[in-house]
């Protein structure tokens, strides 16, 4: 594994520690979700970096995936992705606070992007192993 592939993975794992010691307390369901955006983002920046993939500059999960999708060969839910992706900016100003169209995530919402997101990081880092 490439040392900077080696970095995404270290990075997006730290991510999802972070998700573990906050998942449970409701104000902070905003900035778990925001950590498992990253944590996605950061997986799917690991297998791009691996394998040399050509992408643009993003933040999109949706792109990224686009991107990668082959190479996993395991389906994850696009919808949910682009939830994701609306929280991206917003979970790291004040005000809104990375509020989805219909208010702050809940737990349960929370709880899914964090399940989502050990989906991908646990799926990518089988995908590097074989590598």
């Amino acid at each position: 594994m490439k040392k900077s592939t080696k970095h995404w993975i270290e990075s997006a794992e730290s991510d999802i520690a972070i998700i573990e010691r906050i998942i449970d307390a409701p104000e902070l369901t905003h900035q778990a979700s925001f950590h498992a955006q990253q944590a996605i983002e950061k997986s799917f920046k690991a297998i791009i970096e691996e394998h040399d993939m050509a992408f643009k500059k993003t933040h999109s999960l949706e792109t990224l995936y686009a991107v990668v999708k082959e190479t996993l060969h395991v389906k994850f839910n696009t919808d949910l992705l682009i939830v994701l992706d609306q929280l991206y900016i917003d979970a790291r100003y004040p005000g809104a606070m990375g509020f989805l169209p219909d208010g702050k995530p809940t737990i349960k919402e929370a709880e899914t992007f964090y399940k989502t997101a050990k989906d991908i990081f646990y799926s990518v880092t089988a995908e590097l192993e074989k590598t």
